[in-house]
This record gives structure tokens, C-alpha cells and sequence, in this order.
């Protein structure tokens, strides 16, 4: 479920918010090594007022949500948008849309999906084990970093504001990788709300502990050459930057920032060649971070194996 004003920004635009839509639900089925098949889509569409200025029929009063949220502008050329952007990645993965529903409301937009994984195959959360390697695919921290943009805490270049943007409005969800784990990895997880945060169930599920080591974390370019730029903080120059507190500010998108929707998963040592042929396979980076401990909850170590204070919390709906 995308709720507007709180998943995505009024004026985000509708065709790549049609492709998240469906990104974040397939990203589940990635995370469960489950074939995507069918899905069903419920909007709530804000009101619109399509009473001529010469219609002298009078205009209906506006429940508060819609007066104060009708800065949501919905139209014939919305809808249009938003369904291509998500037929486009549903024709992509052979997902068709069987059912939904539509109802006057905050913009509110809610996929069902559901899927095929044979008996006893599935990806759950409760299957890691100590000595078990920890892993996760793609780069971390790029949408968290777009994300400030967008919120005003930093500035971003035009190259660096354009790949972090994509990374946050236009996810790729993992699902061959998912297909790929099967029978392979022990535990899994996508990375939506955070990598502390959403490792955090598997370790609690599977009874266990992990210790991650921050310099493996996986980085993109523009996220590695960000941190060493003079743009960490709005109308701030070199001189007048904490390092401490960008150090902070990095561990946040890299542990905390979510909306990566990459794969987290567990495996045997055993297996550790096994994974890297599937990375070499679907020409996708698949990094080990850390591994299973007994015990409970995540140590972040840093690269002279002290452990890092960090917030492990990501996001929280309720918060």
C-alpha cells in the first residue's frame, strides 16, 4: 500500500509511481523466491471538481482530507500515466492484473499480488543459522540519499540528484534473484524499511544474531563520491561541515535509509561459490556483509573491528 503525502510526494510523477506501486509487491515475491503470476489494484482517488464555472448546479463541500490534501491533483491524464508506468513493469515480469477497486478517498494505492513457488521451496525468515554468511544484492543508500534531497536535508548535483532519484521512484525488484535462491539461500528479506532494520526479522524469526562489517556494505559510485563532496549539507561549505555528524549521516542511508528494495539473505559458507555464480549469471552484485552468530540482535563492526553506535530503527508506519 502507497498512501500519498506519506509514501510519496504530491506532486511525484504518476508514471513512475505506477511503476513503484507494483515494484514494492514484487519485490516481496523476490523475497519469498516466488514466481510472480496475478495481482489486484484498489485506488482511493481525492475528489475533483469538474463543475463548469457556467454549471450553476452548486459545488459539493469537500471533506477536510480532501481541503487539506488537495495539492493531490488526479485527472484523466494522471490515471493514464500511472497505468502505463505499471502495466509497463507488470507486461515486464508476466504478472497480470485479475480484479480490484476504486472509491473516492485520500490517493491511496493498494496491490494485492500473488504468486507460484513449489511446496516447501519458499524463502522464509525463520531459516538462518549460526555460521550461516550474510548477504545482499545491488548497492545500498542511493534512494535514502534522493530521499533527503527531496526532504531538503542535503543538495545534490544534477547527475548525482538524477541516479538517486531513479534509485528511490523506480526500484528493480530482485525477482530472479529470488528464483535463483531457491533451495540455495536460508533466510531472506527485501530491504524496504532499512538493512538493520529488516535483517533485524530475520535474526528475530530465526532466533539468532548477526555481526555486519560496514566497510563491505555495498556503494555505488555516486553514493562514494557524494561522501566526499562539499554538498552534505544545504548552504553549508567544506569548512563548515562535522564530520561526525556526516559520518552519521552516511551510516543512516547505508543501515537505516530503506527503500533500497534489494535482497538480504542467508546462507551456508558452503554455498558462497554457488552465490557467486548466480551474481555472474544475472549480472547483479551480490555481496557478503557479515555472518550468523548465536545470540540475538546485529553488531555493526567498523574496518578495525570496533563496533559502530548506530540506530538500527528504520522505518516505522506508525511512527
Amino acid at each position: 500500500m502507497l498512501v500519498g503525502c506519506t509514501h510519496f510526494f504530491a506532486d511525484a510523477d504518476p508514471y513512475l509511481l505506477g511503476h513503484k506501486t507494483l515494484a514494492v509487491n514484487l519485490s516481496d515475491m523476490a523475497a519469498m523466491g516466488a514466481l510472480p503470476r496475478w495481482a489486484t489494484l484498489a485506488l482511493a482517488l481525492p475528489y475533483k471538481n469538474t463543475v463548469s464555472v457556467n454549471d450553476p448546479s452548486p459545488t459539493p463541500t469537500l471533506p477536510r482530507w480532501e481541503r487539506e490534501k488537495s495539492e493531490v491533483v488526479v485527472d484523466d491524464v494522471w490515471l493514464e500515466q500511472f497505468s502505463a508506468g505499471f502495466f509497463a513493469l507488470a507486461q515486464q515480469h508476466g504478472v497480470e492484473l485479475v480484479g480490484g477497486d476504486t472509491t473516492r478517498g485520500p490517493l491511496n494505492l493498494c496491490v494485492t499480488i500473488m504468486g507460484e513457488v513449489p511446496q516447501g521451496k519458499a524463502l522464509r525468515r525463520d531459516g538462518a543459522q549460526v555460521g550461516d554468511e550474510v548477504w545482499v544484492s545491488g548497492t545500498l543508500g542511493d534512494a535514502a540519499l534522493g530521499l533527503a534531497h527531496l526532504q531538503a536535508k542535503i543538495v545534490l548535483p544534477e547527475d548525482t540528484r538524477i541516479h538517486c532519484l531513479a534509485a528511490l521512484h523506480q526500484p528493480a525488484p530482485r525477482v530472479a534473484l529470488g528464483l535463483a535462491l531457491r533451495g540455495v539461500a536460508t533466510s531472506a528479506i527485501d530491504i524496504s524499511d532499512g538493512l538493520l532494520s529488516d535483517l533485524g526479522h530475520i535474526l528475530e524469526r530465526s532466533q539468532v544474531g548477526a555481526e555486519v562489517d560496514f566497510s563491505l556494505l555495498p556503494t555505488s559510485d555516486v553514493l562514494r563520491s557524494f561522501s566526499l563532496s562539499p554538498n552534505l549539507s544545504p548552504a553549508c561549505g567544506r569548512e563548515e561541515r562535522d564530520s561526525a555528524g556526516e559520518r552519521s549521516f552516511m551510516q543512516h542511508c547505508l543501515l537505516s535509509g530503506g527503500d533500497d528494495y534489494e535482497l538480504c539473505f542467508t546462507a551456508p559458507i558452503a554455498h558462497h561459490a554457488e552465490i557467486l555464480r548466480i551474481s555472474e549469471k544475472l549480472n547483479l552484485p551480490l555481496t557478503r556483509i557479515g555472518k550468523i552468530v548465536a545470540g540475538q540482535g546485529c553488531v555493526v563492526h567498523d574496518v578495525t573491528g570496533n563496533s559502530l553506535n548506530v540506530e538500527s530503527a528504520g522505518y516505522d508506519h506508525f511512527r
